[in-house]
């Protein structure tokens, strides 16, 4: 009997009761952050999970305790709404959200599968502009006597986290095809969010669940603090591709019926502290009293359907905050518009919303273009590292003419200047891929020189950092310690796997593991097999980490894996997914100095940093004071650079997360290395 295919899950379960599962295999039913749909509940879903906000806010719960229960959030609430209500104009006028679009893909062709084009992107825009303001002669008008103009509009980004021009859209290859949730949070999110207080952050992805459309992070009150490093980092909404954007503006590889952004328009409402009018019980509130309650989510748009407390009043089934398919939404509430309005004067990071000035154009000038490296997507060839391989950047025009050359200086591990010419045509805001080859655990430090024959005007986007720490055809760790995690599937005794090192001796294994708990109907999952945990030290090598499934159809009933190095990268990792009997992946750890040539037999820099990771000042050994610095964060764009001072470089500025430093100091050798700022 087969296993039906399933998202994989992020949570940490309750144990409700323990019904031991007798080997039978769950058909047909699906778990998403918690939430289990039993096949009944799919079958009135036509097999589609339209939003999983709801799990994910009980996921958060569960594994954030500062965080606020629902009652928590809504006794804070309360009496913010009824403030509002004297302010309904929100501090006098429209509110304008800043918004960036993280577009997730594998490495396709511009417009291809889930590297959606812009204009796909900007449809989504238009179509919540037109459902949040009500806008005449637009799907998102109504003339319901409490349909609501919420006065929030959205404009995509002119300006991005570095003070650079920007189209708001932030295309990102992460070599993997597609996404559950629980990798979504654990790696997407932290690694692509620009600040959550300055942008509404977008994810446009491709989910390993076809069925799931959405999700949103609920927001939270302003008097339970949030961890460090918690949920700001995964705050904003999530959709499918094939859900984002219209078909109303473009030919988009999108799906009816929810193919008229209103996954989108859904979700941004719970971002904005709306809950489903069903209030996810039956006959449950959604603390508006101007959506009459209703039974449970509707999925068809009949509007006749008495609601609960009064048979002659209707279901309000065209709200956006049902689940009924995108041509029957149409109306936001004048409650609903109170309760945006509470949230918005004083939940964290929602209130900072509506005076970031990100949507906000800086002076343009006509010859102007960005660099930045991309990602390498495909396997290693050699352990040693002397094969030849690309590299890749991405060339931008942010410039208001047409971009048909530039001249791009680079070099390798530090060694000769070396001249890429590109040529061609890119309008403002496109873009174009090219590729410079080098020797595996290279780095190359990349600028470019010209634009169109004569100087680029702005030279603070003009250089990347391609390092063996994160774009070399095989994942790199800079420390000996890396962490494992596995989550084994529901039938865990089905899974093993090994870490073997370039000899082929195994230097650690695991499983097989106990199988997980459904309930005693052997409809749905109570609980997975316990999260295995390690940490690895693992000396300069190359490294082929395999798992095996013994029934043949891998981890796919909500198991996955990864293989983090010590600043918290991705290093392999894996999601729910068939990948049939067993699965392969290589990774190398290396010295800490990540650009030297050392690497390749030379003679390793003196220079050396501390503290690492760093907070403040970060001190660097035996360089002159004629030694200069040059910082890249981990998308290879630099981010600082200068003199430096008695030994010292401020490095407070910085926001969390890890960087590279790359030294010259004449008469030394160049000096490149990895340091987390804490």
């Amino acid at each position: 009997m087969k296993k039906s295919t399933v998202s994989k899950v992020i949570l940490l379960f309750s144990i409700i009761f323990a019904a031991t599962f007798n080997a039978q295999r769950l058909e047909g039913d699906k778990l998403v952050f918690g939430k289990a749909y039993t096949k009944d509940e799919l079958k009135d879903e036509n097999g589609i999970m339209r939003c999983a906000s709801t799990g994910y806010e009980k996921y958060l719960q569960a594994t954030d305790p500062k965080r606020m229960t629902d009652a928590q959030f809504e006794a804070w609430i309360k009496p913010l709404i009824e403030k509002s209500r004297s302010n309904k104009s929100q501090n006098g006028g429209i509110v304008t959200i800043p918004v960036v679009v993280h577009v997730i893909h594998s490495g396709q062709a511009y417009g291809v599968g889930s590297n959606i084009t812009d204009e796909q992107v900007q449809s989504q825009i238009t179509v919540m502009n037109n459902d949040y303001r009500k806008a005449l002669g637009t799907p998102g008008y109504n003339t319901n006597p409490v349909g609501a103009d919420i006065m929030i509009q959205f404009a995509l980004a002119k300006v991005d986290p570095n003070g650079n021009p920007t189209n708001g859209i932030n295309r990102v290859n992460l070599c993997q095809t597609s996404w559950a949730t629980n990798e979504i949070n654990a790696t997407v999110k932290p690694q692509t969010i620009w600040n959550p207080t300055q942008y509404m952050n977008m994810w446009s992805v491709n989910f390993s669940d076809n069925t799931l459309l959405g999700y949103a992070q609920f927001p939270s009150n302003s008097t339970i603090p949030m961890p460090a490093g918690g949920a700001a980092n995964t705050d904003g909404v999530v959709a499918n591709y094939t859900t984002f954007g219209s078909t109303d503006y473009g030919s988009f590889p999108m799906n009816a019926p929810y193919n008229k952004g209103r996954t989108m328009t859904h979700e941004v409402g719970h971002f904005l502290g709306l809950r489903h009018i069903w209030g996810d019980a039956t006959c449950g509130t959604d603390f508006c009293a101007d959506t009459p309650t209703a039974h449970t989510a509707n999925y068809s748009c009949n509007t006749a359907i008495a609601s609960c407390d009064d048979a002659s009043v209707f279901e309000m089934v065209r709200n956006y905050m049902d689940y009924t398919n995108d041509t029957c939404m149409n109306i936001f509430t004048l409650n609903q518009k109170d309760r945006i309005t509470a949230v918005m004067n004083n939940s964290p990071r929602r209130v900072e919303l509506k005076t970031s000035t990100k949507d906000q154009a800086i002076p343009l000038f006509a010859n102007d273009a960005e660099l930045k490296a991309e990602k390498i997507c495909s396997s290693a060839t050699t352990c040693g590292g002397t094969a030849s391989v690309p590299l890749l950047f991405s060339l931008y025009n942010r410039g208001t003419s047409i971009l048909t050359s530039a001249v791009i200086s680079y070099t390798i591990n530090g060694g000769a200047v070396q001249t890429y010419n590109w040529t061609g045509n890119l309008a403002q805001d496109k873009y174009a891929i090219i590729s410079i080859t080098a020797t595996e655990s290279s780095s190359i430090s990349a600028q470019i020189t010209s634009v169109n024959g004569t100087s680029d005007a702005r030279a603070s986007n003009n250089t990347a950092f391609a390092a063996v720490g994160g774009f070399t055809t095989t994942p790199v760790a800079g420390a000996t310690a890396v962490s494992f995690t596995l989550q084994p599937d529901f039938y865990g005794t089905e899974t093993t796997w090994t870490l073997k090192n370039s000899a082929g001796a195994t230097l650690y294994s695991g499983g097989p593991y106990a199988d997980g708990i459904a309930d005693a109907t052997g409809t749905q999952i109570v609980s997975l097999p316990a999260l295995d945990t390690q940490t690895w030290n693992l000396p300069p090598d190359c490294y082929v980490f395999t798992i095996n499934d013994s029934y043949g159809d891998g981890i796919e009933l909500y198991g996955y894996y990864n293989v983090k190095d010590a600043a918290g990268n991705i290093l392999i990792s894996e999601g729910s997914v068939d990948f049939g009997p067993t699965q392969s992946k290589t990774f190398k750890v290396v010295l800490a100095n990540l650009g030297t040539r050392d690497l390749n037999g030379a003679v390793k820099t003196d220079i050396q940093i501390y503290p690492n990771p760093v907070s403040d000042i970060l001190n660097v050994t035996k360089v002159s004071d004629k030694a200069t610095y040059k910082i890249y964060s981990a998308a290879g764009q630099l981010v600082g650079n200068g003199n430096i001072s008695n030994g010292k470089i401020n490095v407070s500025s910085l926001i969390k997360g890890a960087y590279v430093i790359s030294i010259e100091d004449k008469g030394k050798e160049s000096f490149n290395s990895k340091f987390i700022k804490k």
